[in-house]
């Protein structure tokens, strides 16, 4: 399949009609199915939560999720910071602007939430197009320095940034898979 030929992408909340399709989705767009899992345990434990799919032709071939993160040793406490992830879509739609158009929807419902930030942890190359830049500027960490390179952060809120260092966590359930 071609780019010109995807025909609309629709973005919309995910349903739970959905679910096992999103499973599917997740599981195939990365080596193990764990974070397919994850999906599931968080989709039941955590909220805030912003899941978005994006249909072709009806078809649910995409999916993100952005979950609360805390931020320990911060001079700001209670920031409103959220962490994307994970991302995916269907292998034979990849390289088509659907993972685009999710990151820009979810960035989106982030801010009608009140996000003030959103930290990632994914490829260095893909998420600055977004705005992300390295967490480590922050003095945000995750984890550990081999990450850094991957751990990334996008200001919603100007300023918020400033007064928000330290080691991000996310939910429980990113530990237990």
């Amino acid at each position: 399949m071609r780019a010109e030929e995807v025909s609309t992408v629709l973005i919309r909340d995910e349903e739970q009609a959905d679910h096992s399709q999103v499973f599917e989705i997740n599981a195939r767009a990365f080596e193990t199915d764990l974070e397919a899992k994850l999906v599931e345990s968080l989709r039941v434990r955590v909220e805030p939560l912003i899941s978005l799919v994006a249909l072709v032709d009806e078809r649910v071939v995409g999916h993100i999720l952005f979950t609360p993160v805390t931020v320990e040793g911060s001079a700001r406490s209670g920031a409103a910071l959220m962490g994307l992830g994970p991302m995916a879509v269907l292998p034979e739609y990849q390289g088509r602007g659907i993972g685009s158009r999710l990151v820009e929807e979810g960035l989106a419902r982030c801010r009608v939430l009140g996000t003030e930030a959103v930290v990632v942890l994914g490829h260095a190359d893909y998420y600055p197009r977004f705005g992300f830049e390295p967490a480590k500027r922050y003095a945000l960490r995750y984890k550990s320095e081999e990450l850094d390179p991957y751990f990334m952060v996008l200001e919603l809120e100007p300023g918020t940034l400033k007064s928000v260092s330290g080691d991000v966590h996310y939910s429980p359930e990113f530990e237990e898979v």
